[in-house]
């Protein structure tokens, strides 16, 4: 039987390690609820099957313990893009991480085998099919004598499941990874699942006495809202979309067609948006995924194939322009924004006639078992998207979880309730036209006839000469059609599913026409304002102007890295930052985020630029302010300040530079990269500094760079350096930007 290269007796951590582990590898100071517990499981090797919401911490309830316990973790990963997303943000944190797969040459595949077997990683990510090959089988059988293992991570779970809304008959395959390593502690972990599905993640994995953690499924940071889709519909979307004012933000539609409608009509109206869906080619769906989770692109208008894995955690919103097909769904992928634990909008554009097209879709299936699931989907995704009551509510009982409050305060049903009224009368007039319209007709024609209206159609069935003729002209079609919904999403009427949906009479309608039954409906809802910022999430004007500033140098830097910019840093980072204005290491480690990789890393450029602003805004850092006097007027000469680490190598880069020393020279002397001492400079002239850029960009390239950035902009390099070419340098991009931003005063 395979050990783990300790005994049992090892297999535990006292409190105190956990916690300096927590904070030197990620940056926190405490767990979030139940990850303790979890990381305290796995290191004593017990099975564990975790429930946790998108963004709520489940991956580094494998990744700490990996950490801790001798040998190698493995994960398995259901896609490519996850795994190079976990990579680089384990990476970013000096963690030892790596992949295996078809990404990878040969030469650089044996080179990763040789470091894991080797013991020089400590997780190593693969996909279900990857990991099931016989040759990686073997690999880790070999990886198990030389150095152990230490735990099997199997995430996204539910795919294991045929109830599940992602199934991959590849996860069913997993018990034979289980049987082959027995003692291997497995954890299971999702973030989606009902009861049903849960039970056959424990069977199908084959956990032995597993610890079962089942977090709430609530996403407090979250407001959700369903908007009417009308002929406002897309200014709406426009308009939330340009109020996010270049955060980024995901628009789902069904069909393929409808995203590349939509994402040109966006581009057209001055957005940055790129479609996804799964009839383009990989390459483009790749640069389209990579553009947007570098900050490229804000909008991604994209089919259900995007999403599943992505890790990006400041998304701030999220559309559906159309009817998702479940429940399940629905809160998967709108549960993609706020990822941070940042305030974000999940909004859906609801109308009846994205009803009938999956009501359609279902006719169409050949099982009817089949079609049956998924009316019950569709009938759970309904009264969702037509209910006056607390949304958060509606999805949280779908996981078989009560919202402990009366309502969530953050729904647009919570924070703008639907007035109601007696609709007896008016119902009565709906149904009776109904039934002399016999019975053969769907919604918008019936209250085309009540409000009397003169169509062909009308004129050609004589329902012109009808009773009902005109006799609700008072209220127009949409009050109509709203109440014909509620009659329907009351059981007060029902309707075909065959496609084309008619309307029918049932018992229940039979008691309302003989006044036997009262009918309570929502007035029709106005459509919603914007929902406004919390108490705790607004901020005040400086700590978001610096944010602003923060976000543009992260930007930079994790264009030259070549990541994501949360890799570098997560927003919630960046506020306090911009809220504590950090100068001394101790500052800048109490920054949630911030552990001792990416305070070594990053300690100088952030603080830097933190510096600089305060100076040309005529502020200083809150540590100052109590034992300083008052700051000088704004327009005093902008000098990097001296007396801290980062100012006095600042300063130190200037004062040989203006004694007539080159870069290199510069550099060779300081026993610095080039690159930091071109940064520096940059940074430099950035603050205000006299600085000459002709002898370090030649006028020519210079010119070159200057029209290029007053066609692209300055807010992100790397759209510049693309558009230029490899002939131009980053370093030489951002002096040029330096200079040509304090020629236009924005510094």
């Amino acid at each position: 039987m395979p050990d783990f290269g300790a005994g049992d007796a090892e297999r535990t951590v006292d409190d105190q390690k956990l916690d300096e582990a927590l904070k030197r590898h990620f940056g926190h100071e405490h767990f979030r609820s139940g990850q303790r517990r979890i990381v305290e499981q796995a290191i004593a090797g017990r099975d564990q099957l975790i429930l946790m919401p998108t963004g709520g911490g489940k991956s580094l309830t494998y990744q700490l313990p990996a950490l801790l316990l001798p040998g190698l973790t493995v994960v398995v990963s259901p896609l490519i893009a996850l795994m190079h997303d976990q990579v680089d943000r384990l990476r970013e944190n000096g963690i030892a991480a790596t992949f295996l797969n078809s990404t990878l040459a040969a030469g650089e595949r044996t080179r990763r085998e040789q470091a894991i077997a080797q013991g020089r990683m400590k997780l190593l990510y693969l996909s279900p099919e990857r990991l099931l090959s016989a040759e990686c089988l073997g690999f880790l059988e070999y990886v198990q004598r030389q150095v152990g293992l230490s735990l099997l991570a199997v995430d996204e779970a539910h795919c294991v499941s045929e109830w599940g809304h992602d199934f991959r008959p590849e996860y069913r395959q997993l018990a034979a990874v289980r049987e082959r390593f027995a003692a291997l502690p497995t954890l299971a972990l999702t973030a989606t699942a009902t009861e049903r599905v849960r039970r056959d993640i424990l069977v199908q994995l084959k956990l032995r006495d597993p610890h079962i953690h089942i977090a709430s499924f609530d996403r407090p940071n979250l407001h959700y809202a369903v908007l009417a889709k009308d002929q406002g519909a897309y200014t709406e979307l426009l308009d939330r979309l340009r109020r996010l004012d270049g955060a980024s933000a995901i628009v789902y539609c069904q069909s393929r067609r409808a995203v590349e409608n939509l994402a040109e009509r966006l581009v057209a109206d001055g957005l940055n948006a790129l479609p996804y869906h799964a009839g383009m080619g990989a390459e483009e769906r790749t640069r389209h995924q990579t553009r947007f989770l570098r900050d490229d692109a804000p909008v991604l208008v994209a089919t259900v194939a995007f999403g599943m894995g992505i890790a990006k955690p400041d998304v701030r919103a999220v559309f559906h322009y159309e009817l998702p097909r479940n429940l399940e769904g629905y809160y998967q992928e709108s549960g993609r924004a706020g990822r941070d634990g940042q305030p974000a909008d999940c909004v859906l554009f609801f109308s009846p006639g994205d009803r009938a097209k999956v009501e359609y879709l279902i006719a169409q299936k050949s099982d009817p078992q089949e079609q049956r699931l998924a009316r019950s989907q569709l009938a759970q995704m309904l009264a969702y998207a037509e209910s006056t009551v607390c949304r958060r509510r509606i999805l949280l009982g779908y996981f078989g979880e009560a919202l402990a409050e009366a309502d969530c305060s953050s729904c647009d049903n919570c924070r703008s309730p639907v007035a109601t009224q007696e609709r007896t009368v008016d119902a009565q007039k709906l149904l009776s036209c109904v039934a002399r319209c016999q019975e053969r007709f769907g919604l918008r024609h019936i209250a085309q006839v009540l409000r009397g209206a003169n169509t062909q159609k009308i004129r050609a069935q004589g329902h012109d000469r009808l009773s009902t003729y005109g006799i609700g002209a008072d209220r127009s079609e949409a009050e109509w059609l709203h109440l014909g919904r509620t009659l329907l999403h009351q059981g007060l009427l029902s309707e075909t599913t065959d496609g084309y949906p008619v309307l029918k009479l049932n018992a229940l309608s039979w008691e309302v026409l003989r006044g036997q039954r009262t009918v309570i409906a929502a007035r029709l809802p106005a459509r919603p304002t914007a929902p406004q910022p919390t108490d705790e999430a607004a901020t005040d004007d400086t700590a978001t102007a610096l944010f602003e500033h923060l976000r543009r140098l992260r930007k930079r830097l994790a264009d030259e890295q070549n990541v994501p910019p949360y890799v570098v840093f997560a927003d919630a980072a960046l506020k306090a930052m911009a809220q504590r204005r950090p100068q001394t290491m101790t500052q800048f480690l109490a920054i949630p985020g911030v552990g001792s990789r990416k305070a070594e890393a990053y300690f100088t450029p952030f603080t830097a630029e933190i510096r600089t602003y305060c100076e040309v805004h005529a502020l200083l850092p809150p540590s100052e302010q109590a034992e300083t006097s008052p700051p000088a007027p704004a327009h005093r000469e902008r000098r990097p300040p001296r007396g801290t680490p980062t100012a006095s190598t600042h300063a130190l880069t200037l004062q040989l530079w203006q004694q007539g020393l080159s870069i290199e020279q510069i550099a060779e002397q300081r026993s610095l990269r080039t690159e930091t001492i071109e940064g520096h400079l940059a940074e430099l002239v950035e603050a205000g500094e006299n600085i000459d850029i002709e002898g370090l960009v030649e006028p020519k390239r210079r010119c070159t760079i200057e029209a290029a950035l007053l066609k692209l902009g300055t807010a992100t390099l790397k759209p510049v350096k693309e558009h230029l070419g490899e002939e131009y340098s980053y370093s030489e991009i951002r002096l040029v930007r330096a200079r040509l931003l304090c020629a236009q005063g924005d510094f």
